[in-house]
């Protein structure tokens, strides 16, 4: 359980920077908290996203086949690192970020 909320958080952290980084202008502008909230959403429902329209894919769909009850679902749809659905991650990440920043209404440009 420690080790899921380490992972969520770290998780969080990298894939909320990243979105933050992708956000076009001054549309990024919001706390750190808040970055790490989206991070969370990112990866949570990038993965979604994911494993909806792909599914399993390639030597993870054979092995589910041969061993149904195995580690693979909507967060493990590869045998190694799945790029791909960590670049959906960061996607949906840069638009909670987007979302977040016109919510909130932070707005530093000077006028």
């Amino acid at each position: 359980m420690l080790w899921t909320i380490i992972v969520i958080l770290v998780g969080g952290i990298i894939i909320g920077a990243l979105g933050k980084l992708l956000a076009p202008g001054h549309r990024d502008n919001i706390p750190f908290w808040l970055t790490i909230v989206c991070g969370i959403v990112g990866m949570i429902v990038g993965s979604l996203l994911y494993y909806a329209i792909f599914g399993l894919s390639g030597p993870a769909q054979r092995v589910m086949d041969a061993n149904p009850d195995g580690p693979y679902g909507w967060d493990n749809t590869t045998k190694g690192i799945d790029w791909w659905r960590h670049i959906w991650q960061v996607v949906v990440a840069c638009f909670a970020v987007m979302a977040a920043s016109f919510i909130t209404g932070r707005d530093t440009t000077r006028r």
